[in-house]
């Protein structure tokens, strides 16, 4: 049967409509959430005519409180400033130019010395912080760090890592499982995630908590908007999977793109103060560390529970397992693939957000970066299972982190985990989870 040209037409602007809505959206929440936010959660606020140089003394036990530091600058500028309770200090300027923070060694104690007392920095332009760091150190400290300590440390880093991977591959996985498509695209929910807790939390002000909602209730909406509007036209029209691939391709450069207009090269911070720490033995963590690992773990074992125990999560299975089967037994195949595309949206958006808030800073660029792990993840799991997403995730993330303690090198850390996804696959073909498949 021919298609008449004006349904060509009708489809083609339906695919169009949703790249540009999509587009949209990050920006236009980036706008709407552009006003100041209020000084009242923090002592020093750039604005045109300013800039603000800022620190945190700390030595390897403890922040600093009562140190004395005297920062000079152009035109004879010269203000001294005492470090808080919990060792922050900053101070405004409104010249641009080189600015020298010098420490006073002697408010530190007998029980503290600085490795340098002198910090440099340079204003370029206002409206923007300038972190300026001095190294203080314990007079008994010991720069040796033993085998445990060194492996304990990186084991919960990589933990830490590979649940926040977990929260993005296993939508991943159910896009895959329930489609057969590989979701190049997906990488940018989670930079999206992060860049609009920027907007919602930094910019605008709100509560970490009711933002970080906010952020996932939008992310949800875009998985929804992509599949209503694109993704399933584009299936009734019956596009191949390597047809759809491509356009998932165009979509995440598209994406990234839009990133860097709106936000630039530049890093920006979900919340603007410094996170606060404690220790367990000689580990030291952040309490937003905490928090993401607990968060991630709470949400993956609520999308555990979903997909074994209810309905939903029964029909979920069933379209993945057999779509044709599933819609001849009565369930709404379409119905359940647009729930996925939302929950993995939304999963992915909570991602961004706990990665931003972990790492401290996100890019337009920083899914990009991770894409290749969450597709190691998935396939080293096995490909459309969920759990397996989240072992594969797990193992990802151990494995980058302890590399160091193998003496990998730097970024060879990362060829680590390929290597150990191709030596898994070169046994076992599947994945760790999946199930072995008849081929030809």
């Amino acid at each position: 049967m021919k298609v008449r040209p004006w349904r060509r037409l009708r489809a083609s602007s339906r695919a169009v409509a949703l790249l540009l809505l999509t587009l949209l959206v990050a920006p236009l929440t980036l706008w709407l959430a552009s006003s100041p936010a209020s000084a009242a959660d923090t002592l020093c606020l750039p604005d045109d005519k300013s800039a603000c140089l800022a620190g945190t003394i700390r030595s390897e036990e403890d922040v600093v409180p009562d140190a004395e530091l005297t920062v000079t600058g152009p035109k004879g500028f010269e203000e001294s400033v005492t470090t808080s309770e919990t060792g922050k200090w900053n101070v405004k300027v409104t010249e641009l130019g080189a600015y020298t923070v010098t420490l006073d060694e002697e408010s530190l104690g007998d029980d503290l010395e600085a490795l340098d007392t002198v910090g440099k920095t340079n204003v370029a332009k206002f409206k923007t912080t300038r972190a300026v760091v001095i190294e203080v150190r314990t007079t008994n400290y010991s720069g040796e760090t033993s085998w445990i300590e060194y492996f304990t440390k990186s084991a919960i880093s990589g933990l830490r890592l590979g649940l926040l991977l977990a929260l993005a591959s296993v939508g991943l996985s159910l896009i895959y499982g329930t489609t057969g498509l590989s979701n190049f695209a997906h990488a940018e929910q989670v930079t999206m995630g992060g860049l609009l807790g920027y907007a919602v939390i930094n910019l605008g002000g709100l509560n970490l908590w009711l933002g970080g909602l906010i952020v996932v209730i939008i992310c949800g909406f875009t998985g929804w908007l992509q599949d209503r509007v694109m993704w399933q036209p584009l299936r009734r029209r019956g596009l191949g999977l390597i047809q759809l691939m491509i356009v998932t391709i165009g979509l995440s450069l598209a994406l990234q793109y839009v990133f860097q207009y709106f936000v630039g090269a530049r890093s920006v911070r979900v919340v603007k103060e410094n996170p606060e720490t404690f220790n367990i033995g000689f580990v030291e963590l952040t309490y937003q560390s905490v928090a993401a690992m607990l968060i991630s773990i709470v949400v993956l074992g609520g999308v555990g529970y979903a997909l074994l125990y209810t309905r939903i999560g029964r029909a979920t299975r069933a379209v993945a397992d057999n779509p044709a089967l599933a819609a001849s037994s009565g369930i709404d195949v379409d119905k359940v693939i647009r729930l996925v595309w939302t929950a993995s949206a939304a999963l992915a958006g909570l991602s961004g957000i706990l990665y931003a808030l972990v790492t401290g800073n996100i890019k337009w660029d920083s899914g990009m970066q991770i894409l290749l792990l969450l597709f190691a993840a998935v396939t080293l799991g096995g490909l459309g299972t969920a759990f397996g997403a989240l072992v594969g995730s797990i193992i990802i993330g151990l494995v980058i982190e302890l590399a160091p303690v193998a003496h990998v090198p730097g970024d060879f850390k990362y060829a680590a985990a390929m290597l150990i996804l191709i030596l898994v696959l070169m046994f076992r073909p599947q994945g760790l989870l999946g199930r072995a498949e008849r081929v030809g």
